[in-house]
């Protein structure tokens, strides 16, 4: 028997518990793996909460990525065999001892890449990659500025874009998260905590683009920074949405998109995974090479045994996680 957390209802992040479970038998492609390293993000709470736009059926274990040591492939499996060292991200099911998985979102890894950052390495940084390349069509030697910079979306936006050679305006809550800014990539910072945020905002970007206004903003944040940021974007700026940690869902006046000639998209970087599968394999193909370079690493600020993970997610609850938070499953 393997321990996994299930949630049996929705409610507040404390109420699922930590259950004994029969072991994961792979089907036909899939793989087992025996979890080394789980990652805990936003989403993982706003599931629990039954507060996500995407709800798997109860009961479930929450959680989107991990690594570990396959332990069983089933049938027609390809890439990847038992003992391989692996990262995996899905949709729900990593908060587990066992974990089981298409063989499609299973990677192996570099031998060098130590489980904790393998893990750390995949959502929040798939999430930047595309936020930059794909959705904000970033630019070689453009300016980029992330909200909530030093979250784990946010540093690892940071990081990416400072290793495709953009000019990096870090947006952080307050002066006392501006050293960690700077030292994973950030080449200016902007404080939003400062009254007035939506001209405070906009005059800051001005004063360290001589006026220009940035190319891309990457906003994990919403609400009033999303508000204020989108008034500071250059002339064909683009503004890529991949989250509302503020709570609050913007709204947008078409106009002011045609005024300006900017636009703005969302992001749902699951859908990469389940409509192009081989994109998302490229991308982390990519981020592996980044980290082996030395240009990008997870700031991984705490790990907490698999049996506490609800002090994990009370720190979402809060709103005061600085970069990635990890789960260590109690056997390992």
């Amino acid at each position: 028997m393997m321990r996994a957390v299930l949630v049996r209802a929705h409610g507040p992040y404390d109420s699922p518990r930590l259950e004994d479970m029969p072991d994961p038998v792979p089907g036909e492609r899939e793989v087992v793996i025996e979890a080394r390293a789980i990652g805990v993000n936003y989403p993982d709470l706003l599931a629990i909460e039954g507060r996500y736009q995407r709800l798997p059926p109860l009961p479930f274990s929450p959680g989107k990525e991990m690594a570990g040591v396959v332990r069983a492939v089933g049938a027609g499996t390809s890439g990847c065999k038992p003992g391989d060292r692996v990262m995996a991200l899905i949709e729900h099911g990593a908060y587990a001892e066992l974990v089981r998985a298409p063989q499609q979102q299973v990677f192996v890894l570099p031998e060098s890449i130590a489980f904790l950052e393998a893990a750390a390495l995949g959502l929040a940084y798939q999430t930047a990659h595309f936020a930059l390349l794909d959705r904000g069509q970033y630019r070689s030697g453009e300016t980029v500025c992330v909200t909530g910079a030093t979250g784990g979306v946010g540093l690892a936006a940071l990081q990416v874009a400072k290793a495709l050679g953009a000019t990096v305006i870090a947006a952080v809550s307050g002066p006392h998260r501006a050293e960690l800014a700077r030292a994973n990539g950030a080449d200016h910072v902007i404080d939003l905590s400062l009254p007035d945020l939506r001209e405070s905002l906009r005059e800051q970007v001005y004063a360290v683009t001589g006026r220009r206004g940035v190319d891309v903003v990457i906003d994990p944040v919403g609400g009033d920074v999303f508000d204020a940021a989108m008034r500071a974007l250059a002339w064909r700026g683009r503004m890529v949405v991949v989250g509302f940690a503020s709570g609050r869902i913007p709204e947008i006046k078409a106009n002011y998109l045609l005024v300006k000639n900017i636009a703005v998209s969302g992001l749902q970087v699951s859908d990469y995974r389940d409509r192009d599968p081989a994109w998302m394999r490229r991308v982390q193909a990519e981020l592996f090479d980044l980290y082996l370079a030395g240009k990008i690493k997870p700031y991984i600020e705490a790990k907490y045994p698999l049996s506490r993970f609800n002090e994990a997610l009370a720190r979402f609850g809060r709103r005061d996680v600085v970069g990635k938070l990890m789960l260590v499953p109690d056997r390992a």
